[in-house]
């Protein structure tokens, strides 16, 4: 008799927030403030180096998880299938290591399995960037026209409204926050980490307190990340982000100028100048796909 997972069996008290193509994205309500974690025996070397990967949360009271279940794929051959799985959840727990080791936010790490597919992490409380920008939340589309006949789901009203005041309620300005993303992602790849999926909704604007600015960016799901320090890699990495940008919020140039800005200050002038260059290539390959369709 095959048995559930104990990994598993915490999805059925979880919600599940987002369907993806690869995985599934679940909030659990409610996990122990000082999980035990197990480590795979490739990754324990890095997480026995990186302190703050392993630590608890200091809250004497229990906090969300977030769990990632990389769900079997039918269409797949199962050995290949469960190669994949194993690959790519490694590959993105050596990322979210590697970013702290660096001092780069991302969500701690509390949770492991990969026979089960699933990656338990720190549920961020925050904004992402294309809210606090007004571009919505995720997949929801806003509707002015419905949003004043009253239509509009009130949690939802309310969260567009709270995120799109965030920047205001934390002091700072668009340019600021600009800044502060082209400095994170320099700090990134001067990491030789590649995000492989870097949009607004993937940045997180959290409050920070102890931090002498108020608020820290905190970059999320690196599930297409790799490791490489090849500055055509990197070019794409930034187009990506432009190109999201452009779609999401379309009178963004000057913000997203910014960002090229403090990136190129935060990445040094040598080697800006070589993933500048090849950032104007990938940009005209892009105009080119664009223009044959």
């Amino acid at each position: 008799m095959s048995q559930t997972s104990p990994t598993l069996q915490l999805i059925e008290r979880a919600e599940l927030i987002k369907q993806g193509a690869e995985a599934r994205v679940y909030k659990l309500p409610v996990y122990f403030p000082e999980p035990s974690i197990r480590w795979p025996s490739k990754l324990r070397k890095l997480a026995e180096e990186t302190p703050q990967a392993s630590s608890s949360t200091q809250s004497s009271s229990p906090t969300p998880l977030l769990l990632k279940h990389r769900f079997p794929k039918t269409y797949r051959h199962p050995h290949l299938d469960s190669l994949l799985t194993r690959q790519r959840i490694q590959s993105e727990s050596r990322s979210l290591l590697r970013c702290l080791k660096a001092g780069i936010t991302v969500p701690l790490l509390r949770m492991v399995d990969v026979e089960a597919g699933m990656v338990g992490m720190e549920w961020i409380d925050g904004w992402s960037v294309r809210e606090v920008l007004g571009g919505g939340a995720e997949g929801e589309e806003a509707d002015p026209e419905l949003e004043d006949e009253g239509e509009v789901d009130e949690e939802k009203a309310r969260r567009r409204k709270e995120a799109e005041g965030a920047l205001a309620s934390l002091g700072i300005t668009i340019e600021q926050l600009m800044t502060s993303i082209g400095k994170t992602l320099s700090t990134l790849h001067l990491a030789q980490i590649i995000h492989g999926d870097l949009t607004t909704s993937n940045m997180m604007l959290r409050p920070a307190p102890t931090r002498s600015a108020g608020y820290e960016i905190v970059l999320i799901d690196f599930g297409l990340s790799s490791h490489s320090n090849v500055p055509e890699n990197l070019a794409v990495d930034l187009y990506v982000l432009e190109r999201a940008f452009a779609s999401t919020h379309p009178t963004s140039e000057r913000w997203y100028q910014g960002v090229l800005d403090a990136y190129a200050k935060g990445l040094g002038e040598k080697k800006w100048a070589l993933v500048g260059g090849r950032l104007d290539e990938v940009r005209l390959r892009g105009r080119k796909r664009d223009m044959i369709g």
